[in-house]
């Protein structure tokens, strides 16, 4: 079991993330005021010292914990600690994105005490607290003896006006916090000579605060966050989590996710600019942090290899590389190698590193890009968009976490290279879609989900991009290899990218042509795809959908066929057996039945254009449906 310390946004993601499971865990808050969606997990309320944790621990046999609270809950984190190590647990921190300190226009404070005596001295016309409720206590010497008036905004609950009335804090000077109101109107409204400020992170609106109360202004006070123990596994976002929990509870979840090429060529690229600028004295870490398109930092196993430096030392070069892991996708290119070859012009001068220009290219194992359609252009290579952005962001990221170096890079070129890419590259999309010499380096979101439609139906969308751009007249859509091969000579006039492999995603892949104002398409479908087709099933995957014999009698008698026949279609055990059940000389109206049903619930995802659906038998016979136009 896994218990989650939450009661925070951070608490709600982690147990979004391991409802995913399907299995049970405990999430335990302090009150009862946050609302958490479970169906799996179990509710938890009331505080725990060391002791009751440690002793919850053993009576549930939990064999993991997670450390979502507050970043200041400091003796929350203390407890889970010190329980942590009675029982030998792991725990994972899952922390909040912050600001870089260096970045913002705050005095940090380490302590209540120092940012009392701060605001003392600068003696204000009024002060206002956005610390919370807990925080008016530990501030009692601060407005029980000013002569100038504070003012505490807290949460618009009777928890906390309970606790304020019971501190002995004026009503007049409560303020109260809504979800989703405008920093800026506040600070507006009560034009406070200075601010606190807890370090909250992004999700607790810091930056928000500090950036209204900056343009205002506003003299701005913050409270450092206290440390973590150092012995929690940190991660800062729902991705990292549940990779954690994989990696620590391997039966925890039915399956496991992967990276993404492009998060492994910027884990590869991460590591080489580290090595790059540091010369051995300083111990490698084994893990190196990416962004993730959607903030998160991720931390992916890199090795790195060589470092060269030029003769006038103003050029640094090194490598390093990742193993890409699928998880339990079946990926093509799981366990390859994927290399980054990083080269840093450096100056004496500064140079700001989120500006930092990254020049990105492939080397041996990267396909080059020969079609238009795609997200790189026509000679350049097959790295897409997203992973061109996270290794720019990546490695502008590492350099602003750096110590100040002596020397600045002032210029970036990272060349990835896959070792086994060509090879693989065949076995692949990639010579229909026009990418020649290796694999791609791909990915939306930087994690790779066990048996993902997202990266299937990521594919045909290429596919479908490719064969627009190539001016095709149509846009043939079919199964697979077999199907297309009955296609193709249908159609033998069409461009071999004309052809795109929808694999079970019909209606994905009708919806990507309709998007895409494709004028003419044609879906090719063999008959055990086609039943189910024909019943309204989309998605025609066996997990998703079963042949239904009594539906494929209905379409039987609607042809024409006999009773006889109709029963023996409820003893079928493949669909393709149809061929040779149904009467020949009924067949051609079997076939159009079919064709019409499957018609009827394709027509209405294609509004842009003609459809055309061919029905095809084992021995390569088609059977077409009359061409409609919408």
């Amino acid at each position: 079991m896994i218990l989650i310390l939450g009661g925070t946004t951070e608490g709600r993601t982690a147990a979004k993330t391991l409802e995913e499971a399907g299995q049970p865990f405990y999430y335990s808050t302090r009150g009862d005021e946050q609302e958490v969606t479970l169906h799996h997990g179990i509710r938890l309320q009331g505080g725990m010292d060391t002791e009751a944790l440690a002793d919850f621990c053993r009576q549930h046999d939990i064999r993991l914990l997670v450390d979502a609270a507050h970043p200041f809950a400091a003796q929350l984190h203390q407890n889970v600690a010190e329980a942590a190590t009675q029982l030998s647990l792991p725990v994972i921190r899952f922390e909040r994105l912050y600001p870089p300190r260096e970045a913002c226009p705050v005095e940090w404070m380490d302590n209540y005490p120092e940012a009392m005596e701060q605001i003392r001295q600068g003696h204000p016309s009024s002060f206002l607290a956005l610390t919370g409720v807990q925080s008016i206590g530990k501030m009692a010497p601060l407005w029980q003896e000013a002569d100038f008036p504070c003012y505490f905004r807290i949460l618009d609950r009777d928890s906390s006006r309970h606790l304020a009335n019971r501190q002995g804090f004026p009503r007049e000077r409560l303020l109260y916090y809504h979800e989703g109101e405008d920093e800026r109107q506040l600070l507006e409204q009560l034009r406070p000579d200075v601010i606190l400020l807890k370090e909250s992170g992004l999700s607790g609106g810091f930056k928000e605060k500090v950036e209204a109360a900056a343009s205002l202004g506003i003299r701005i006070l913050a409270l450092r966050r206290p440390p973590l123990p150092t012995s929690f596994i940190t991660v800062t976002g729902r991705h990292g989590l549940r990779r954690k929990v994989e990696q620590l509870l391997p039966d925890f979840y039915a399956q496991h996710t992967g990276l993404t090429t492009g998060t492994c060529a910027t884990a590869a690229a991460v590591a080489a600019t580290w090595e790059a600028l540091h010369n051995g004295d300083e111990r490698r870490p084994d893990e190196f942090p990416v962004v993730l398109p959607d903030g998160e930092i991720l931390s992916v196993a890199a090795r790195t290899s060589s470092r060269t430096v030029s003769a006038d030392g103003q050029t640094v070069c090194a490598s390093a590389s990742v193993v890409k892991d699928a998880g339990d996708d079946p990926d093509i290119t799981d366990g390859l190698t994927i290399e980054a070859r990083v080269v840093l012009h450096l100056s004496d001068r500064p140079c700001a590193s989120d500006t930092l220009p990254v020049d990105i290219d492939g080397g041996a194992g990267v396909g080059r890009v020969t079609l238009p359609g795609l997200d790189a252009a026509v000679g350049q290579a097959a790295i897409n968009a997203t992973p061109r952005r996270m290794i720019a962001t990546g490695i502008r990221y590492l350099l602003s976490t750096l110590p100040k170096q002596s020397q600045h890079p002032i210029r970036a070129e990272v060349i990835l290279s896959v070792p086994q890419g060509e090879e693989i590259a065949r076995r692949t999309f990639n010579p229909r879609l026009g990418i020649v010499g290796g694999i791609s380096i791909i990915g939306t979101s930087g994690i790779v989900k066990p048996f993902s439609t997202e990266a299937f139906i990521h594919s045909i969308a290429k596919s479908m991009d490719v064969a627009r751009a190539t001016g095709s007249p149509r846009v043939v859509i079919n199964s697979g290899a077999k199907s297309e091969r009955f296609v193709r000579a249908y159609y033998p006039d069409l461009p071999p990218q004309a052809f795109v492999h929808y694999g079970n995603f019909i209606g994905e892949t009708l919806k990507l042509a309709d998007n895409l104002r494709v004028p003419r398409v044609t879906l090719g479908v063999m008959i055990g795809k086609a039943v189910k087709l024909a019943e309204g099933h989309l998605n025609t995957h066996s997990r998703q959908v079963t042949m239904n014999r009594d539906f494929i009698a209905s379409l039987a008698r609607e042809a024409g066929c006999s009773g006889d026949i109709c029963t023996r279609i409820g003893s079928l055990n493949l669909a393709r057996e149809l061929w040779t059940l149904i009467p020949q000389t009924i067949i051609p109206v079997f076939a159009h039945t079919i064709l019409m049903h499957c018609y009827h619930h394709c027509a209405p995802l294609l509004s842009h254009g003609e459809l055309t659906i061919l029905l095809i038998s084992e021995e390569g016979k088609i059977y077409s449906s009359s061409v409609r136009t919408n």
